[in-house]
């Protein structure tokens, strides 16, 4: 490749990835009903194709750059939220997402100095499939919540807050990690199946060449 080309060649790859790092912070999709949904920083907004805009909607405390657990209300149409019970760490935000309808989060204990309300609306105000709702928490203590409209069927949920959580649901135990996620090739998972085959290819080969491999040599009048 002459000079000339390869500075060309160069130039067009850096004009590309400035442009893509300018269209990262807020991004278009349409969706083959003509919705279109914009997200710009940690607001959504989708405008369907009448001209309607939904926001999802936020909690008291502002979501920054600490981590994200989600809960699914309803999931699949059943009474629960999915995990019923989280452990997280402090400055951790939980994204309610509505899998199913008429449901809500009502909040029904909290720690003292904790400022969480539940979804807003009060305990009447229900919500349909796509709804979402998220809070970030910073005071450590255990959280209760309920759907109200099926608060008798089971529907509650509990969020415990401390240091070293954030696993998922229970005990706050870390989930394990799939390696490949982890930045660990997943051909490093064949070496162990490859040194077998390796032993079992020398051992063939071995038993040939001691059963017919003989010199003929070795066979004589003597």
């Amino acid at each position: 490749m002459k000079r000339r080309d390869f500075l060309t060649a160069a130039s067009g790859v850096a004009g590309g990835t400035a442009a893509g790092a300018a269209t990262a912070g807020a991004q278009e999709t349409t969706t083959s009903a003509g919705d279109t949904t914009t997200a710009s920083g940690n607001e959504t907004m989708t405008t369907t194709a009448n001209g309607t805009a939904e926001g999802t909607q936020s909690g008291g405390g502002a979501a920054g750059g600490g981590p994200t657990q989600e809960v699914t209300v309803g999931p699949g149409g059943d009474l629960v939220f999915e995990p019923a019970e989280l452990t997280i760490a402090p400055g951790t935000t939980v994204r309610w997402v509505w899998d199913s309808d008429n449901h809500n989060v009502v909040r029904s204990s909290q720690p003292e100095g904790a400022d969480w309300d539940g979804t807003e609306g009060g305990d009447s105000e229900t919500y349909n499939t796509g709804h979402e709702y998220s809070h970030t928490f910073t005071v450590e203590g255990t959280y209760e919540y309920y759907c109200t409209p099926h608060r008798s069927a089971g529907m509650v949920g509990s969020i415990t807050v401390q240091e070293g959580g954030g696993g998922g649901g229970g005990g706050g135990a870390a989930a394990e990690q799939d390696p490949e996620h982890m930045g660990v090739p997943i051909q490093a998972h064949f070496v162990g199946i490859a040194t077998i085959l390796m032993i079992i290819v020398s051992l063939v080969y071995t038993f040939f060449v001691v059963k017919y491999g003989e010199s003929p040599h070795t066979e004589g009048g003597n």
